[in-house]
């Protein structure tokens, strides 16, 4: 038996949806709370199945995990020791490598198992390890694990070939504890490092310029607890202002930071959503019956984020023309198009690119969630399909959308999960 999401479509949507905490900032946040000599909380967690991998790996570690009201977690290091970390979990999620940064931070030598994570293409850590050989750590790597130490770990100036979220997280978790100043250049800028940067520094350390290319942190002797509440996920958020635009009559999208989307709501206006902006929430009102066609290409933030490039895939089926998406951060992100192909979707896919030639009439079919966005890329085709679709390996989607199914049903969908053979 497997449970599969199942979606009746042409049912508009209509209401208000709140936005969970961040995902690509909770699986970052947890293992940087291991840093603390004392217990963390932080609230907003969403509740989604790479919270649950992580939580199994801090009771790897003997970290006490308490869970409270739902949106809490209470992260208590003091008992801590540094374990191996081979545990199955640690290959459910590529976020496990935070653990790397983290572990070698506190204790100067980590042993962990490769990361798993969804399959976008070659995704390697070179610029990871490349920092904490900077900082002074030899990098083994042994029957399958890596082999992390230091006798100690000294500042330095770290330059990435590629402004890389994971690396200048994992580097940054790193020099905390490091002798002296260090300095990464060619920094990534995503608000989930301001985020992870924010907890750290209300723990006690020193660190600026997070938000830029060039991070710098000051060494410290000790971090301590502190409470820390998490942004909310813009890539979620964005996910919604999407289904909004295919989807619905009237849609309210709350607890956003609409700077954090500026890329992706230029886009929609662009093609004709009509759309008013608030403070913290966005209205959609539909889009018009004729969208205009437009072109996108993903980049680092704070330009199109390639998470949110299969979830509009799908809504560009409905525009007028050629949509051309160009993908210069995973190249190999399309596995969404052969499953939106089967559904009816004119799509031709090149060398790192596609265009979508619109409008095609969707049809509900039997397709695979081969990664977490391209789950939500069907969720979406699904509600505007005629009939019915059938989306298998929704665990990808679990990992990443906190109750996507409740939602939409609250916002009018026509959705449900149900075991078939």
């Amino acid at each position: 038996m497997e449970e599969v999401i199942k979606i009746e479509g042409g049912h508009p949507l209509s209401g208000e949806v709140f936005i969970s905490g961040s995902k690509n900032a909770t699986v970052a946040l947890i293992p940087a709370a291991i840093l603390a000599n004392g217990p963390v909380t932080i609230c907003g967690i969403p509740d989604i199945a790479d919270v649950d991998s992580l939580a199994v790996l801090l009771e790897e570690l003997g970290v006490e995990v308490v869970f409270k009201s739902g949106d809490h977690i209470i992260i208590d290091p003091t008992h801590m020791t540094n374990e191996p970390l081979v545990h199955p979990a640690v290959t459910k999620l590529r976020a496990s490598y935070y653990f790397m940064g983290a572990l070698l931070g506190k204790y100067k030598e980590v042993k962990m198992k490769m990361p798993g994570g969804c399959y976008l293409g070659p995704r390697p850590i070179d610029l990871h390890l490349k920092g904490f050989e900077a900082l002074g750590a030899t990098v083994d790597y042994q029957q399958g694990c890596y082999l992390i130490k230091a006798d100690k770990l000294v500042g330095n100036k770290v330059f990435l070939d590629i402004a890389s979220v994971g690396a200048t997280i994992n580097i940054m978790m790193a020099a905390v504890y490091a002798e002296g100043r260090t300095i990464i250049e060619n920094a990534a800028k995503e608000p989930e490092i301001i985020d992870v940067a924010s907890l750290l520094n209300k723990m006690g350390a020193v660190i600026r310029g997070a938000g830029t290319n060039v991070i710098t942190i000051d060494g410290v002797e000790n971090l301590n607890g502190c409470f820390h509440e998490i942004i909310p996920d813009r890539i979620e958020a964005g996910t919604f202002i999407i289904i909004g635009a295919a989807a619905a009559n009237e849609m309210k999208i709350s607890n956003i930071i609409p700077q954090h989307l500026e890329s992706l709501i230029s886009k929609l206006q662009e093609i004709g959503v009509d759309m008013t902006i608030d403070i913290d929430s966005i209205t959609i009102r539909g889009m018009k019956k004729k969208m205009e066609e437009t072109d996108i290409k993903t980049l680092p933030y704070p330009g199109f984020a390639t998470d949110l490039q299969a979830p509009i895939t799908a809504l560009l089926t409905q525009v007028s023309g050629d949509c051309k998406i160009k993908e210069t951060i995973y190249p190999e992100r399309f596995k969404h198009c052969l499953e939106l192909q089967r559904m009816g979707a004119d799509i031709e896919l090149g060398s790192g690119s596609a265009v979508i030639h619109g409008p095609t009439q969707l049809y509900g079919d039997r397709v695979r969630a081969t990664d977490l966005r391209c789950g939500a890329s069907l969720v979406t085709a699904g509600l505007i399909a005629e009939g019915i679709t059938e989306i298998h390996d929704i665990y990808h989607i679990d990992r990443g959308y906190d109750d996507l199914v409740g939602k939409l049903k609250n916002l009018g969908a026509v959705i449900w999960r149900e075991n078939v053979d």
